[in-house]
């Protein structure tokens, strides 16, 4: 057996070492859902859990309450495993977050086993609020992930998949102000906003038949109007832009934009718009070098693991900004059947049963054994720096 074959089995030793606390801990959280930067026990017990494992933990950073980084041993390379934990309002772990938190602690515990060995520096990152806030994006933004080599986080879903697809996001907000009037005496006298709503949202769903078939464009009204006999002197909306690159997403944003302002143009309301800059999510960049180093790992352990996820889900994650800073991956580890979909209570159950159990564990394996090749294989760490670089 090969020095990083044996490296690697001590890896996976560990974590069965700890797999039936891992899972306990997994039940923990599961059982106590916590939303958007509301999940102080899900931080505290992880936190707790890794300083007690001999991490050196810093809770709050980044100006999040919920947020953390714990690390073990010193240089290069910094491998790390990133955390989500907060769970879906009104369903709970529907996506699994559980999983992803205890997948990422465990690959931790088992890569601080090798690190006194083989040098380099072990870190898990906790990341509140993908679900709901994009945590991740302001993180970034706040220098949570400088100087790393590369970042992990595996996904419960429902296929065995290395390289996953995520769409660039971004909000847009608008408001109409027109002016009020009775509707039955004297409807002239009014500007109605929800007209110039109505029509830009017509707008949106006429542009849809002329956009990439990756992009996405979807919002909902959230003020109409407030009596049925006057005629509304505001309306209000928020819709949400995908595209596949950020180079497409600024293209959309110009073309959205110009349906509000036609409804604008058309009623005489005036139009007030923001996007949500601050919380933009971006494309998904997975490093194929490491994907492909994670796929071999896994399929070790016995699971047959498609390279890249022909389903194409186009979905968005706060994931893709860490991937614009360092290289990193985004792997999906199978615990549900294709006709149970995340974001569902029957998902939410899955991920607290035995099959969600096995996927928590085969991730962290993976994860583990992916971070060994990466701490001894320089050759593999040139070809992710140089796919990276190559994207940039």
């Amino acid at each position: 057996m090969s020095r990083l074959d044996d490296l690697k089995k001590r890896a996976v030793d560990e974590i069965e070492a700890y797999r039936d606390q891992l899972i306990e801990l997994s039940l923990r959280i599961h059982a106590n859902p916590e939303t958007a930067f509301r999940e102080a026990k899900a931080a505290g017990w992880l936190t707790d859990y890794l300083e007690a494992e001999g991490f050196a933990v810093e809770r709050g950073i980044c100006q999040i309450g919920t947020a953390f980084r714990a690390s073990y041993g010193s240089g290069r390379p910094r491998v790390a495993f990133l955390a989500e934990y907060d769970a879906l309002a009104g369903i709970g772990h529907g996506c699994g977050h559980n999983i992803i938190a205890m997948a990422s602690l465990g690959a931790a515990i088992a890569t601080k086993a090798i690190v006194p060995e083989v040098g380099g520096t072990v870190l898990v990152i906790g990341t509140p609020a993908e679900e709901a806030a994009g945590g991740k994006v302001f993180m970034v933004n706040r220098g949570a992930f400088d100087d790393l080599d590369v970042a992990m986080l595996v996904h419960p879903g429902n296929r065995d998949v290395a390289v996953t697809y995520a769409l660039a996001c971004l909000e847009l907000g608008v408001e109409y102000f027109g002016r009020a009037a009775h509707a039955a005496a004297r409807p002239e006298a009014g500007i109605n906003a929800l007209d110039a709503l109505v029509i830009a949202y017509n707008g949106v769903s006429a542009l849809r038949q002329h956009i990439r078939d990756s992009a996405r464009i979807h919002g909902i009204i959230t003020d109409g109007g407030q009596a049925v006999n006057v005629v509304p002197e505001h309306a209000a909306g928020v819709f949400l832009i995908r595209a596949e690159d950020d180079d497409y997403l600024e293209e959309l944003k110009e073309k959205v934009l110009a349906c509000f302002r036609a409804g604008a143009e058309a009623t005489g309301a005036r139009l007030e718009h923001r996007w949500g800059e601050e919380a933009r999510y971006r494309a998904m960049r997975s490093n194929r070098a490491l994907a492909e180093a994670y796929r071999r790992n896994m399929e070790a352990l016995g699971r047959q693991v498609q390279e890249r996820d022909s389903g194409r889900s186009l979905g968005s994650t706060d994931m893709g900004n860490v991937s614009a800073l360092v290289p990193a991956i985004h792997p999906t580890v199978a615990i549900a059947p294709p006709d149970v979909p995340i974001h569902t209570p029957e998902f939410r159950d899955v991920s607290a049963s035995e099959a969600g159990h096995r996927g928590l564990l085969d991730a962290a394996k993976a994860m583990a054994m992916t971070a060994v090749d990466v701490l001894l294989d320089a050759d593999l760490r040139r070809r992710i720096e140089e796919e990276f670089r190559g994207g940039q």
